[in-house]
């Protein structure tokens, strides 16, 4: 069962309590450069972002908030590190959410400024605490990086933010290491109901990232910890979109889009099957129906133990069927599965629509 904890709000996204879980990415375009930025944010929403996070550098990038917001249906966040009048600046300028650190800010009179204006305009904050950023008290305190340390110094800056009434908090503890960034997160929702933003930093290029990334947050995911996620990649953004949809919906957090599953291959299967998918994985990609569909090579594995799919192809020696919920509704050459699997879906889907 997932934790219930404290809702806020990005702009109009619902974070934490009973909201969804909402998939983040950050842009890596130079933020003046308003149609660049744009591009790239529409790219990452046709894979289904949430919340996009822009680095806010100087005032030309704060200035570019409101124009690339014009650009857009989605959220954003402004990434302050360290000048509290650029984080002024964000929101002076329309920024629907913050993620800065209380603690590299500086006096609080500085941080009382950026709260109040945040309070002002609704404006949520996200503080972090990431392995390497953990304050040297906590670490001579509980004898280095662990979870305890990493936990300790996240609890401070929200009680920095909370000593100026505030409290439309999410926090982050992320680490490249993944067993550690598990153990600090389940340790941290032990002590706080803030909502939490998942995450594995610096997880490395797609491969390795992807892999990371799935056995954290998934591990996370599955003891109900969890409000917000971001992929970190080191891959262009939409990447990054389009593994932590997949987590959702392995998970089933997620129902938008098409659940392909597809056997393995071995010895028993007769058809070109891994081309196939691939195909079918492109001509799908546009869709966002909830639907299981299954791939199979050989009559095993397809209709018989992919029956709880809800279409499905399989085949061999040239030819092969189609199958719903199981069930056997058409038999057709090899060539002609995956178009026959399409008129079919397509022919049901026309009729609900109807």
């Amino acid at each position: 069962m997932r934790k219930n904890t404290k809702e806020i709000r990005v702009g109009a996204v619902r974070i934490g309590g009973t909201a969804p879980i909402s998939i983040q990415s950050m842009c890596n375009t130079d933020t003046k450069d308003v149609e660049s930025t744009a591009k790239q944010i529409l790219a990452m929403e046709s894979e289904g972002v949430d919340i996009v996070r822009i680095a806010i550098n100087n005032l030309e990038d704060a200035q570019a908030i409101p124009k690339i917001k014009e650009k857009i249906h989605v959220p954003l966040i402004a990434d302050i590190q360290f000048d509290y009048q650029l984080a002024l600046y964000a929101v002076e300028y329309g920024i629907d959410g913050l993620r800065l650190n209380p603690g590299n800010i500086g006096e609080n009179w500085k941080i009382e400024k950026v709260v109040n204006a945040c309070k002002e305009k609704g404006i949520s904050i996200r503080v972090g605490v990431n392995s390497g950023s953990v304050k040297q008290e906590f670490l001579d305190q509980y004898n280095g990086v662990n979870a305890e340390s990493i936990c300790y110094s996240a609890l401070e800056q929200i009680k920095t933010l909370e000593s100026f009434d505030f409290h439309d908090i999410k926090v982050s503890l992320k680490s490249s290491d993944v067993r550690l960034s598990v153990e600090a997160y389940r340790r941290f929702s032990e002590m706080s109901d803030y909502p939490l933003h998942l995450g594995i930093t610096e997880a490395g290029p797609s491969f390795k990232g992807t892999i990371k990334s799935a056995i954290g947050m998934g591990s996370l995911l599955l003891d109900g910890i969890g409000d917000t996620i971001r992929v970190s990649l080191t891959a262009d953004p939409v990447e990054e979109v389009k593994v932590a949809k997949e987590i959702l919906k392995s998970l089933d957090l997620r129902q938008e889009g098409i659940n392909l599953i597809s056997c393995p291959t071995c010895a028993r299967t007769k058809i070109d099957l891994i081309p196939l998918v691939e195909e079918a994985e492109k001509r799908f990609s546009s869709y966002t129906d909830n639907l299981k569909i299954a791939i199979m090579g050989c009559i095993v594995n397809g209709p018989g133990e992919a029956k709880e799919a809800d279409y499905g192809i399989t085949g061999g020696n040239g030819k092969g069927v189609v199958f719903k919920k199981g069930e056997i509704v058409a038999t057709v050459k090899e060539e002609e599965l995956l178009d026959t699997l399409f008129e079919i879906i397509e022919s049901d889907r026309n009729e609900q629509h109807s």
